[in-house]
């Protein structure tokens, strides 16, 4: 009885996501002996990768990607004329610098960061007509925030105290007085049922 071959026990596969008959069509190409007839049949693996992606091969930079893919499926030992420039191995083998993280403090973090900004640039503004109007934007949008993600402690008074607790002494709640709040967007049942067996 032949012994069952899975693919976790076959070779690791560059780029999984064009599957194993095309890393076998590659290995193949990387077997013929005549130069031309080897990048005749590059061409058509070539061809063969941006059917799979769905990709115009008229497109330079679609082009220039699925050669620089078929190099790294083949370990760059594929001998051909590509008809186009391949990044070199040891720049498309480099990782990335991570990038920093922001390590500032969101005090409500149901807020996020920009509320927090735009109550900051709201707190330096002059009185007037313009401050009035965007703080009744941003309360809105707290609102809205509170009910996405707190929905059991969302109240507009709630909104108010906050806002005076990120800005003290600017009398930014004062706007707030007469303020209609915009209608609330409501999410889907199955998430509203989720977050509140997770308060219970």
């Amino acid at each position: 009885m032949n012994k069952i071959e899975y693919n976790t026990e076959k070779k690791h596969l560059a780029m999984p996501e064009y599957g194993r008959t095309v890393h076998d069509m590659v290995a193949y190409c990387m077997t013929i002996a005549d130069r031309q007839e080897r990048l005749a049949c590059a061409k058509k693996i070539v061809a063969v990768m941006a059917d799979l992606e769905q990709e115009k091969l008229s497109n330079p930079d679609t082009l220039a990607k699925l050669w620089d893919h078929l190099a790294l499926m083949s370990g760059y030992q594929l001998d051909i004329d590509y008809p186009v420039e391949i990044i070199p191995q040891e720049e498309a083998s480099m990782r990335p610098e991570p990038m920093p993280l922001p390590q500032k403090r969101i005090r409500h973090k149901h807020y996020g960061h920009i509320v927090e900004q735009a109550l900051d640039v709201l707190a330096k503004m002059p009185e007037g007509e313009k401050r009035d109007a965007l703080v009744c934007q941003t309360a809105d949008r707290m609102k809205q925030n509170l009910f996405t993600w707190t929905p059991d402690t969302m109240s507009e008074e709630k909104v108010k105290h906050d806002i005076e607790t990120y800005a003290p002494g600017c009398n930014l709640g004062e706007a707030l007085k007469n303020h209609q709040y915009a209608g609330l967007h409501t999410l889907p049942t199955n998430i509203l049922k989720k977050k509140r067996r997770r308060l219970q």
